[in-house]
């Protein structure tokens, strides 16, 4: 019998293509969603529910009208910037709404749990590739929300018997190859859509933050993974817990530092458009290199990503990009 999961942000750009792909395979899912940010149009498997992490009750009650089997967590507001200015926001949604959700899980007798947690948990780390063991210095209020709920899902394993894999993203990127979701953030933060608004005239230029870093080109570099292979790494951890896995936590990303230069320059080549560049200052708190060494979860979860080229995961966000700019203009 397929198990049941309750996808908590499943309408959002993470949570969709994660849908998409568990019931690809036979899983039955429940979307949970607010849409503060996700899109009605990206819940196009399963059941939705409309409603907010804050609401205990109405937790309590889906869990346990669909027996789920586990929750897969992706509801947390992600702008580090809007994180400094308003702080609240991300304590209140990120810690307090996911004890919130835990909470409803004990009751329930639910005792799998999915978190997205983030590379920002290391701050600007002191080694490169960032191992699972490099130390944990976050440098803003987004980054420290991911980790106390590191440290929250710690604890209730240990008093709970809750079970938890905690996947660290590093830069998500690309899009279903079937074009059926896509990113499509408001405001827009991430490079690679930002660097294709350019390419398709959305945007006049694309600002490139620091030209003197201690980098191959003197731009930032960053490790880039296909949200494709982030979905697998998802079924991957459930289907370890379900088999009697330890909690853990894994970080996820291509293990590969492509740098602002190179998403431009790979950018025209898949567009076959010319991208103005201007540049601009460094930003305060932008590390020079970041970038995963994923050996521990190709070792433990037998993880291996299929889109490790920057080519076939900016070509993907091109198609996604072209079609979503012509139904949205």
């Amino acid at each position: 019998m397929a198990k049941n999961i309750l996808i908590v942000g499943g309408a959002g750009y993470i949570g969709s293509h994660i849908n998409k792909a568990l019931n690809k395979i036979g899983y039955n899912t429940i979307v949970f969603d607010n849409f503060s940010t996700g899109h009605r149009d990206f819940v196009k498997w399963g059941k939705l529910i409309e409603g907010d992490m804050s609401d205990y009750d109405l937790l309590c009650k889906v869990l346990r009208e669909n027996e789920i089997d586990c929750v897969m967590h992706f509801a947390a507001f992600a702008y580090v910037g809007e994180s400094v200015t308003n702080p609240q926001k991300y304590y209140v949604n990120n810690v307090q709404n996911t004890i919130t959700l835990l909470n409803s899980m004990i009751e329930c007798k639910v005792d799998k749990f999915i978190f997205s947690s983030s590379c920002a948990v290391f701050g600007e780390p002191n080694e490169l590739p960032i191992t699972e063991e490099t130390p944990k210095a976050p440098i803003n209020p987004y980054g420290k929300t991911k980790l106390m709920v590191e440290n929250i899902l710690e604890d209730y394993s240990t008093a709970y018997g809750l079970k938890y894999i905690a996947l660290r993203y590093f830069n998500a990127a690309g899009a279903d190859p079937d074009i059926e979701v896509g990113e499509d953030h408001t405001p827009e933060t991430h490079l690679i859509p930002l660097v294709l608004d350019a390419a398709i005239g959305k945007r006049p230029e694309i600002t490139v933050f620091g030209d003197d870093y201690n980098t191959p080109d003197g731009t930032c570099v960053r490790d880039y993974i296909h949200v494709n292979d982030l979905a697998d790494a998802h079924i991957k951890a459930y289907e370890y817990l379900a088999k009697g896995g330890a909690s853990d936590v894994f970080n996820l990303g291509n293990g590969i530092g492509y740098s602002i230069n190179d998403i431009i320059e790979t950018s025209k080549k898949v567009t076959g458009k010319e991208i103005v560049i201007k540049q601009g200052e460094r930003r305060a708190g932008d590390p020079p290199s970041l970038y995963a060494s994923s050996a521990k979860i190709k070792r433990i979860l037998n993880w291996e990503p299929k889109f490790n080229n920057i080519d076939q995961i900016i070509s993907t966000a091109w198609e996604w990009h072209k079609k979503r700019i012509i139904v949205n203009g």
